[in-house]
């Protein structure tokens, strides 16, 4: 083959496949930039229209990887690329790897599980798995949550469809449980009413349902008051750190001693 011949080839290719190379490209960069447009705006309608924020994300992150898989085989055909050899080796690369990432399969089924069920929302407050956090994102293989010292937790969806889950954000109202100490010489009667002032004046504490403060047991050195009161759950915190400062303050002022564990020690001589 002389240059000219080579030449010739070169300048074959050029105007016939390396003009649809060239046209693939451009549609493959500018309908990739359409979907990723298209699927933040079907995210954000679903947030305008107040849709469930989970769902609303898994769909348009669906519809993205989806559609970009479909028109990149599309344009592999239109090339001039055998797709039937591609199919058959992406057919084998999918049984292997369905061999090598077992695991991630039961990840994938959680993932629609959770999906499906929504035992939690983005945004819900959770503990699972040894771990507690909001929720930031669920994908489909695993679950997004963020801590409250801000660290980034990903944890696996198989485990956690099939384990146990606290959902703290699902109800609208949450219980403050406390435990009051206070000496066998004190006035437990006393005690009651300085605890029950205290939750009459704050004003993120319910009246309804009504508070509880009762002598819950007799301790080996104290009695303790069993405290309960409701709040908004977004106020829980608030309201469990308020109720420990003012019963204590409150304490002090009226000579109530919160006792600390003691040992009588009786020295016995021949």
């Amino acid at each position: 083959m002389n240059w000219q011949e080579i030449w010739n080839t070169i300048v074959n290719w050029a105007t016939n496949t390396g003009v649809k190379l060239v046209i693939a490209l451009i549609v493959l960069f500018v309908s990739f930039k359409l979907i990723n447009v298209i699927s933040r705006r079907i995210e954000k309608s679903g947030e305008k229209k107040k849709a469930d924020k989970t769902i609303m994300r898994t769909l348009a992150y669906v519809f993205k990887i989806g559609l970009k898989i479909v028109i990149a085989t599309c344009l592999v055909g239109y090339v001039g690329i055998d797709t039937s050899g591609l199919t058959a080796l992406i057919a084998s690369l999918g049984v292997c790897v369905g061999l090598a990432v077992n695991g991630a399969l039961s990840n994938l089924a959680g993932g629609v599980l959770i999906i499906l069920t929504r035992p939690f929302r983005i945004d819900d407050y959770i503990e699972a798995q040894g771990y507690s956090g909001t929720v930031l994102d669920i994908h489909i293989t695993n679950t997004k949550i963020a801590t409250p010292d801000n660290k980034i937790i990903y944890i696996p969806n198989g485990p956690l469809s099939s384990g146990n889950i606290v959902n703290y954000s699902e109800r609208d109202l949450r219980r403050v449980d406390l435990s009051f100490s206070i000496g066998y010489a004190d006035d437990f009667e006393k005690a009651k009413e300085v605890i029950m002032n205290i939750i009459n004046e704050h004003e993120l504490i319910l009246k309804d349902p009504a508070p509880f403060v009762r002598v819950g047991e007799h301790g080996a050195s104290s009695i303790n008051i069993t405290t309960r009161v409701w709040t908004k759950t977004s106020d829980y915190w608030t309201v469990h750190f308020d109720l420990m400062e003012s019963v204590k303050r409150e304490f002090d002022k009226m000579g109530i001693e919160i006792p600390f564990n003691q040992l009588d020690v009786h020295v016995k001589k021949d």
